[in-house]
């Protein structure tokens, strides 16, 4: 009998049970072993478990579809970080289970909502979208206001997840109501992850006047930006909502570079900074439009 006769190549079932024993054992080393490892499980330093209102939230969100056209993800792109902030990381989202990363932006992305709008303008938003954005074809959530939440349900989903809570916890809970819960959930997004320090628009980095003072197109333009990006908290016709009164600050006659400063750098806790969102021609159109006011 030959050598070739007696070698495990000429053996078929041997060799088949071999080959899966080798396989398997590769496949556990190179796949399996990893995932148990501190490194394929990062976590920021800053994040925190839910807790039960932003849980509750979060359920909320989930149920109501929110995730179908709302991504939490920003891609490592350097249009995506131009408008929504600080592209994701993976350990900002070792609490989520199940992620919501989602696929489609019907919507804008929400990775990075936590902490930029005041609670009253998630409010008013969730209430009536269309007055914020008269495009949007987000549904209003009215009803929110009027359902409590289910306080058992959150506090088992706590229990099961492993994430702490107390019994003031518990009490708040329970006089929550379901928009409540979705405003907390809304901003404990991406909080996580440090904002990028903003450029802070002094005197010395603009035009002394307004270059656009009194030119139809821009007061047109600064019009048009304002409809959209300022109406929800200013007013549609300039009156005051959760923001003051355009139309009485106007009345103030501010200095044109005042008002640029104001809206290229917000107002912390209460307007985004929009220096980095819009060019400085841009910015000068909303001043222009502003004048217009008096």
């Amino acid at each position: 009998m030959s050598n070739h006769e007696n070698s495990l190549y000429s053996k078929a079932v041997l060799f088949a049970v071999v080959a899966a024993v080798t396989v398997l054992i590769g496949t556990i080393v190179t796949v399996f072993v990893p995932m148990f490892t501190a490194g394929m499980h990062p976590k920021n330093e800053n994040l925190q478990p839910f807790t039960a209102l932003q849980l509750a939230g979060r359920d909320i969100y989930q149920a109501e579809g929110c995730v179908n056209c709302h991504t939490q993800t920003v891609r490592p792109l350097k249009a995506d970080v131009l408008r929504y902030g600080e592209y994701s990381k993976a350990g900002e989202f070792a609490y989520d289970r199940p992620f919501l990363w989602g696929s489609k932006r019907t919507g804008p992305d929400l990775a990075r909502i936590g902490g930029k709008y005041p609670d009253e303008w998630h409010i008013q938003h969730f209430e009536n979208p269309q007055a914020f954005f008269p495009k949007s074809n987000m549904p209003k959530y009215t009803w929110l206001k009027n359902k409590p939440v289910n306080a058992p349900e959150t506090l088992a989903h706590m229990k099961a997840l492993g994430f702490p809570y107390t019994e003031e916890d518990a009490t708040a809970l329970a006089s929550a109501t379901q928009l409540d819960a979705l405003v907390a959930y809304m901003q404990v997004i991406g909080t996580s992850v440090a904002r990028k320090e903003a450029i802070v628009v002094d005197a010395s980095m603009i035009e002394a006047a307004n270059p656009l003072a009194g030119k139809p197109e821009a007061i047109a333009e600064g019009q048009a930006i304002y409809k959209a990006e300022c109406a929800g908290c200013h007013g549609q016709n300039a009156e005051g909502n959760i923001g003051a009164s355009i139309s009485d600050y106007a009345k103030g006659e501010p200095a044109d570079t005042d008002t640029y400063i104001t809206v290229a750098n917000g107002l912390e806790g209460a307007m985004p900074a929009f220096a980095g969102q819009l060019s400085k021609d841009k910015i000068w159109s909303v001043v222009s439009y502003i004048n217009s006011l008096k």
